[in-house]
């Protein structure tokens, strides 16, 4: 069982095109990345209050 070579990548991203357009992909990445760093800063401030015990 290998990884993701460029063929399945490319398949992957044609089909994510097509379900969801090419307007509604930036807004979708968008928040996708409002939500990663949302979940940086609250695993960050658990960290910090980890040091402080």
């Amino acid at each position: 069982m290998g990884g993701l070579g460029a063929p399945e990548l490319i398949l992957i991203i044609m089909v994510v095109i097509l379900l969801f357009g090419g307007k509604k992909l930036p807004e979708l990445m968008g928040g996708l990345g409002r939500g990663i760093k949302e979940f940086n800063n609250a695993q960050g401030k658990t960290k910090s209050d980890e040091k402080d015990n």
